[in-house]
């Protein structure tokens, strides 16, 4: 289990470095994502939320095999677009909707460095976006109007110091 990084970390908001070497700490890395992913109960996650500025993440979504993607590149979005209510395990407990493309061509490169190319739309197309977002220092906060970023940044503040408070009583 790695530790998820919070909203005011400063990795959130960096750019991403493309991997370069492709071995088994890579693997590890991968691994230990999915993991971490799977017990938050997520459905994707990326290098800078857990305190890795590389270009990776790692999608699992339900009745899906997950999938690792290594230097992704968003080649294709679709001009329609669609609306969905996003949370982020950076932002725990804030959810507001997102308009975004509703389809996505990507082209990756696997844990072993081998390049491919998924095309995706629905919740999978939702989550690569979103994911990608972070390898960028983009957070699903950013889409929004200044209002309703305001109120997210307060909600996440209030549950913060709500959770805080719980662990020091």
């Amino acid at each position: 289990m790695l530790d998820i990084y919070t909203l005011g970390e400063d990795v959130l908001r960096e750019e991403c470095k493309d991997v370069k070497v492709f071995d088994s700490a890579l693997k590890m890395l991968a691994d230990a994502m999915l993991e971490t992913l799977d017990e938050a109960d997520g459905v994707g996650l990326a290098g800078p939320q857990v305190g890795v500025s590389d270009r990776i993440f790692v999608v699992h979504i339900p009745d899906q095999d997950p999938i690792v993607f290594v230097n992704p590149e968003i080649i294709r979005t679709s001009i329609e677009t669609s609306p969905y209510e996003e949370g982020c395990l950076s932002i725990p407990g804030v959810y507001f909707n997102v308009i975004r493309p509703s389809a996505v061509t990507i082209q990756a490169q696997d844990v072993n460095g081998k390049p491919f190319t998924i095309e995706a739309d629905g919740l999978l197309a939702r989550v690569i976006q979103h994911e990608n977002d972070h390898l960028h220092g983009k957070l699903y906060i950013d889409h929004l109007d200044q209002r309703d970023r305001e109120k997210a940044l307060k909600e996440y503040e209030r549950k913060s110091r709500r959770q805080h408070g719980r662990r020091r009583g």
